[in-house]
């Protein structure tokens, strides 16, 4: 009779462990299917990547690195104003780090998700700025002294490159990469007909940018031929570079050497 008890007993307690866990799969798939389906909504996939890309990075290691096929430049991107239908819109430039009130490089990027019908998950558009002059300097200025939103959709002029961006594979260091199609898109500074970039974003805060000219034979007459630009997140303090040569005044024949390696003014 105890050994029948205890069987019994066990029956019931086995039972009800394994509907406890049953109930606890199913809560626990539901949540994880929340946070899932949160983590994958295509519009958050495009604030991730508006958030990568803004702040002040620079290409300092780079530069120390090979200076004979890197500068040492700044890249600032800031949040400029916002679509009616959601897209993000950020102003960016880049400068040499020595004249950062001088940016050689002004665009507006747009920022949202693929269309449905494609296999990638943001859509990243360049623009031209109407009156680049007056957008010098935008992220670092108070927003009060920075041209209003109205301004700014009224000065986003022609369309210069899209690149599409997917999520990265497992394994990994980048969270999105992407490119321009292999047709690029129509260029003609410093002899070239079209220019093509790739874009990756990566886990540490970094920005990987590789934007290259082509001339009607396929030939590369600007941007790096060794590799992207990789623009790091700025130091917490940059006092320890004050006194380094790559921040000094660059000689005048710069500009005929930037022709090779990047672009500056470009249409």
């Amino acid at each position: 009779m105890g050994s029948g008890e205890e069987t019994g007993n066990g029956g019931v307690s086995g039972v009800v462990r394994g509907a406890v866990l049953k109930a606890l799969v199913v809560v626990g798939g539901v949540l994880l299917l929340r946070r899932l389906r949160r983590s994958t909504t295509r519009w958050d996939h495009a604030r991730a990547v508006a958030d990568a890309l803004s702040g002040e990075k620079f290409s300092r290691e780079q530069a120390r690195k090979d200076p004979d096929n890197y500068f040492n430049l700044r890249m600032l991107t800031c949040p400029a104003t916002e679509m009616m239908d959601g897209s993000s819109v950020l102003y960016f430039e880049q400068a040499f780090w020595r004249t950062p009130e001088k940016p050689f490089r002004q665009r507006f990027y747009m920022v949202k998700p693929c269309p449905k019908e494609m296999k990638c998950d943001v859509e990243l558009s360049s623009y031209a700025i109407r009156d680049a002059e007056e957008y010098k300097n935008f992220c670092d200025r108070p927003k009060d002294q920075r041209p209003q939103s109205e301004e700014v959709i009224a000065d986003i002029a022609e369309h210069l490159t899209t690149i599409h961006l997917s999520r990265c594979g497992r394994g990994k260091r980048c969270l999105y990469e992407g490119s321009t199609p292999p047709e690029g898109f129509p260029n003609n500074w410093n002899g070239a007909s079209y220019c093509t970039s790739d874009l990756s974003i990566h886990k540490n805060g970094e920005v990987h940018i590789w934007d290259k000219g082509f001339d009607d034979d396929g030939n590369q007459v600007w941007g790096t031929k060794v590799g992207p630009y990789e623009f790091k997140p700025a130091p917490k303090s940059k006092y320890d570079d004050m006194f380094s040569p790559l921040n000094f005044s660059a000689p005048l024949s710069l500009e005929k050497k930037m022709g090779k390696a990047y672009v500056i003014d470009d249409q």
